[in-house]
């Protein structure tokens, strides 16, 4: 009977193919989108007070401390009684993009505080602009800082992304919940969901891991 079920789950591995596709596809344009966002808000998080530094704190605070599973059903379920209706993919998109956002931007924030006001103030005595001040001095040093988290949190963000099965997007978690139903053995079924996303992060895993031990030197 095993060897049965091993059939139909290799004749299944093209639907976990797709699956995989979307679960890379809503990963990749998130991560892309939401740390081009993150670094904005990390950058005006970071800086001295302000509206917009306390807004980006609250609306972070917010996101941080409440479930994806809550934000991804806001987006999708709350957004169309207001007039906003997205199908599934988008809505998976936006709603983890916002998420690797958030986490993204106290990443950034920090690395940034972490350079020291020493540095900062000759930059200012040497009449640099606060924006040049980024770009020459501050965001080089803290780049260092940013980077192994940040490819960390690249991974949390992967695995996150399951919860999108959620909404009916046929991620690789969602093929497995619907070949479970044909091939009753979860071990086996869920084992190879496992193996997909694992093969997606462990480069990532790898990557972080170097760049810790190369700027902890």
């Amino acid at each position: 009977m095993w060897g049965f079920y091993f059939n139909q789950l290799v004749d299944s591995l093209p639907f976990f193919f797709k699956g995989l596709w979307v679960t890379v596809s809503i990963s990749g344009l998130s991560l892309i989108a939401g740390t081009v966002i993150g670094f904005i808000w990390g950058i005006i998080r970071a800086g001295k007070g302000g509206f917009f530094s306390f807004l980006i704190g609250a609306w972070v605070d917010i996101i941080r401390g409440t479930p994806f599973l809550v934000q991804i059903f806001i987006v999708f379920f709350i957004f169309p009684e207001i007039g906003i209706q997205l199908e599934a993919f988008p809505a998976a998109v936006i709603a983890l993009t916002n998420l690797a956002a958030c986490f993204i931007c106290e990443i950034v924030a920090g690395g940034i505080q972490s350079v020291p006001s020493g540095q900062k103030e000759a930059a200012t005595a040497s009449g640099l602009s606060y924006w040049q001040q980024l770009k020459y001095i501050i965001l080089p040093q803290s780049m260092q800082i940013i980077l192994p988290p940040l490819v960390g949190q690249y991974v949390l963000l992967i695995k996150d992304s399951s919860v999108v099965s959620a909404i009916g997007v046929i991620d690789v978690t969602r093929a497995g919940w619907l070949t479970v139903q044909r091939v009753p053995e979860g071990v086996m079924v869920f084992g190879l969901v496992g193996l997909l996303y694992f093969i997606i992060c462990y480069p990532l895993i790898i990557l972080s891991n170097r760049l810790e031990k190369k700027f902890s030197t």
